[in-house]
């Protein structure tokens, strides 16, 4: 389970250029700051129910979550067809993506290279929660000592 306390930082705004940045072809980019973002508030709704979790493996490829990334998970969200969720399946603890036909609930990888998820009648699962975002990070910076 969770940890009983956890202790939270103050949030910490990062400043947030006016204009949206291209993917493809170059375009006159703006310096202006047009507002500070609290990265915090922006990715979690609901702070009480919110954990974090690292990414390990790469059975949620097609879900955009990658070995190494950060996902954001929140229990106080139902899951709904085609949400990822952190689910334990007999004691393992995985992400699946979740859908329902009727009363049955099918869990499945993200990942065609991987073989279909079968779900035994008598399994136990319990959902930890949604995956709301993710964080994926692509180089880490030097680490003060």
């Amino acid at each position: 389970m969770l940890a009983a306390a956890i202790t939270y930082s103050s949030p910490a705004a990062l400043p947030m250029l006016a204009r949206p940045v291209r993917a493809g072809f170059p375009s006159p980019a703006d310096d202006f700051i047009e507002q500070a973002i609290d990265l915090q508030s922006l990715l979690i709704a609901n702070r009480a129910a919110t954990f974090l979790v690292r990414v390990a493996g790469d059975s949620m490829l097609l879900a955009q979550l990658f070995d190494g990334d950060i996902a954001i998970v929140d229990r106080s969200l139902s899951p709904t067809d085609g949400d990822v969720v952190v689910v334990d399946v007999d004691g393992e603890r995985s992400f699946k993506v979740w859908s329902r036909r009727g009363h049955r609930v099918r869990l499945a990888f993200a990942n065609p290279r991987f073989p279909e998820f079968e779900l035994s009648p008598d399994a136990v699962v319990e959902v930890w929660g949604v995956v709301s975002g993710s964080v994926s990070p692509r180089r880490r910076s030097a680490r003060r000592a």
